[in-house]
């Protein structure tokens, strides 16, 4: 089989295997895992804040991060594709008693300018604005990179109102990579942020909340709150730093085989290659004869699995268990499917 559902589906490589064998352990709900804080650390280092907080899943990730900078009943921003929207089963508002207004699905392409003037100040007769959420890269938008210069914007927009702006970056990474745009610039624009090292990176579990050391001492609360709290879990930090050691750069070959995908199929007239930046790749299926579900289907029966996002929309993802051989087949059955 040729997996493209996501790269959520990779396994720990040897190297790997053998870090988190051999990982020094404590107890992390007491503070005293060496390998789970020298994780911490390092992530926080690198996106220059003072401190970061580990987690089991980007979900928990992003609903501390929001529950840090919007109260409940306070307000928060997004777009209507947003992950912190549409993937996490209404946590926000059960979790953290947050209202959600949203803004139209546009992807990475934001408007700032039109963002900015849906903020709502406080003393407003409706529920004022406490933050705003971006998706780095985007997932529904096909794994598109916003501008450094959006972000930019938006930062000013926060600071002038006096709100906060966290980011999704579940794959900040591949936007690294691919605008060249230091982890250190992305940090600099966020009060908080969420950071996950089992998708691209390769890892098996784990993300990071990114802030203050005032705003992480909070998280760890929230966290044990939502039974995040884990005990030996250096052996999965173990796993993630290895992951932003070894696996961090090769993000490049993603990038190179998910345009080897969209050039093959954009004759067929589903995928535009220029915007296929980083290693996900949409298929628009809004003029073909085949749903989204039933394509999916179809390949799976040919050892190709992809992902039925939108009835009309699929999704290829590009990842470190995805070889050369994999490509090429899964090109060959969805060319032919799509013929």
């Amino acid at each position: 089989m040729a997996d493209l559902r996501s790269d959520t589906v990779t396994r720990p490589t040897k190297g790997m295997r053998t870090a988190m064998a051999r990982a020094a352990v404590g107890d992390d709900v007491f503070g005293d895992d060496p390998t789970v804080n020298a994780l911490e650390a390092h992530v926080a280092e690198l996106f220059g804040h003072e401190a970061a907080l580990f987690a089991p899943s980007g979900t928990m990730a992003n609903q501390i991060a929001l529950q840090l900078v919007v109260p409940p009943g306070g307000e928060l921003l997004a777009g209507a594709d947003a992950h912190v929207v549409t993937y996490e089963v209404g946590a926000a508002a059960l979790l953290g008693g947050i209202s959600t207004r949203t803004w139209p699905s546009y992807g990475a392409a934001l408007n700032a300018e039109r963002i900015t003037e849906m903020i709502r100040p406080a003393g407003f007769p409706s529920v004022p604005t406490a933050a705003i959420a971006v998706e780095q890269t985007h997932n529904l938008g096909g794994g598109g990179v916003i501008p450094l210069s959006t972000l930019q914007d938006l930062r000013v927009a926060a600071d002038k109102h006096n709100i906060a702006l966290h980011c999704d970056g579940a794959r900040i990474w591949h936007a690294h990579i691919a605008d060249g745009v230091t982890l250190a610039e992305y940090g600099a624009l966020f009060d908080t942020l969420s950071v996950c090292l089992s998708k691209g990176l390769g890892a098996p579990v784990g993300s990071l909340v990114v802030g203050s050391r005032e705003r992480i001492a909070k998280a760890r609360v929230i966290r044990k709150r939502m039974g995040g709290g884990m005990r030996q879990a250096g052996i999965l930090a173990a796993a993630g730093r290895y992951a932003l050691d070894h696996h961090l750069q090769r993000l490049t070959e993603d990038h190179e085989r998910a345009r080897q995908i969209a050039e093959a199929l954009a004759p067929f007239g589903v995928v535009d290659p220029e915007k296929v930046r980083t290693n996900l790749v949409p298929l628009d299926l809004s003029k073909h004869d085949l749903s989204a579900p039933a394509l999916a289907s179809a390949a799976a029966e040919r050892g190709v699995l992809i992902a039925a996002m939108l009835p009309q929309v699929a999704r290829l993802v590009t990842h470190l268990d995805l070889d050369e051989a994999g490509v090429d087949q899964a090109i060959d059955v969805l060319s032919d499917l799509l013929a």
